[in-house]
This record gives C-alpha cells, structure tokens and sequence, in this order.
C-alpha cells in the first residue's frame, strides 16, 4: 500500500474532527499556529506516554484471562499514561497562553492534542493492518481520543473561568478523561466475556454525546457572546 495513501487515511478522520471542533469555536477561533503546534505537541507526547506504559507495564503485567488485571492494566497502564501525557501538553503549553481566554478553548486544545496523539497512533495501526484497521480506527479510536480530550478540555475551560477553583477543575479534567478511556480499553481488552466488546461502542457513544453537551455549555459561557 502506497505510504502517502496510508498517511492520509490515518490523519484524514483526525482533520476532519479537528476542523469541525475548530469552526464551533464561534466567537473567537484559536490561531492556526497554535493549533498546529498543539497538534505536533500531541504528536510528541506519544514518546513519554509510550515510555510510562512500559515502566508502568512492568509493575503491573496483565493477565488477560483475569478480569479485574485486565482493568487496573486498561485504566492505570494505558489510560492513565496516554492521558497524563496529553494532560501535561494541555496545562503546561495550551492553557498558559494568551488566547486561551474563553471555556471553549478548552475543548479545542484539548481535542487537537488528542488528534495528534491519535494521529501517530492510527498511522502505525494502519501500516501494521492495512485498510480494514484504518476504515475502523475512523470511526472508533480516532473519535474516541477526541472525546477523550474533549472532555478534559472542557474542565480546563471551567479551570479558566474559576480561577479560584483551577487546581481542581484540571483534576477532574484529567480523571474523567482517564476514567472514560480506561473503561473504552477494557471492554475491547477483557477477553473473559466477548460479548462485552459493544459496551466500548455504548461508552463512545456516550461520550460524544457528553462532548456535544459540553460544547453547547461552553459556548453559553463565553465572554465574547452577544
């Protein structure tokens, strides 16, 4: 398969979300450049997360006929890991600066530093399985890390507006996004009940829907609404 067709089948879902989240930022769109640069950040952080899974792996090895390893494995190795590293690019680049001055811009960091974590992610999912994987990454994975940051943007928004409260908004971003990609992972992981795999797709489902909620409570909020 062609490199170039590869490449853009695993960012072309990513692109999409990404631009669709930008354009709802109605009132005062984030600069492409710190876009770009939050996309390559997300890109980045796929390095420290993939080292944290590794340590992390080797205190905690998982034993997939066992249930209860296959979920501390789904939400500490893996979600907490992917999720810490999205977070430190969140708090320690997008929210410091200057045109981080509304709820939403939250959710818009937050969603393109989760595409590019997804992005480099789909392209080695697609080199390893072809056409097949990235047709269903399109619709599962990619949107999955974009709910994902989504929601931990839309509490970094809340940090934001609440100063006074910031510490613990960030907190809560973090843990939400963490909870909700651990149980995403351990359904599609656990093999003990196979017919718990559509419990994934009910858990993607949900958190859309709570990325849309968020969305429209954001826009309500910001400063610049007349």
């Amino acid at each position: 398969m062609d490199i170039l067709f590869i490449i853009g089948l695993a960012l072309a879902p990513g692109a999409v979300i990404g631009l669709f989240i930008w354009l709802k930022d109605q009132y005062d769109r984030e600069p492409l450049r710190h876009m770009f640069i939050s996309f390559i950040l997300g890109v980045l952080c796929a390095i420290p997360a993939l080292i944290m899974s590794i340590v992390l792996g080797k205190f905690i090895p998982v034993d997939f006929g066992n249930i209860v390893s296959v979920a501390v494995y789904a939400l500490i190795v893996v979600a907490f890991a992917e999720e810490f590293a999205k977070f430190l690019i969140l708090r320690f680049y997008a929210f410091r600066q200057k045109e981080f001055n509304e709820p939403f811009d939250g959710i818009v960091y937050g969603a393109i530093i989760s595409l590019g974590f997804a992005g480099i992610e789909n392209i080695l999912y697609v080199v390893d399985g072809g056409l097949q994987v990235g047709i269903l990454r399109m619709f599962t994975a990619v949107p999955a890390h974009a709910s994902f940051g989504i929601i931990m943007g839309y509490y970094f928004g809340l940090a934001w507006q609440y100063k006074h409260r910031a510490k613990e908004y960030k907190l809560k971003g973090l843990l939400a996004a963490i909870i909700l990609h651990g149980l995403y992972n351990f359904f599609l992981m656990q093999q003990s009940y196979p017919a718990f795999w559509f419990l994934s797709f009910v858990g993607l489902a949900i958190s859309i829907r709570l990325c849309f909620k968020a969305m429209r409570a954001h826009k309500e909020r910001s400063p610049f609404k007349t």
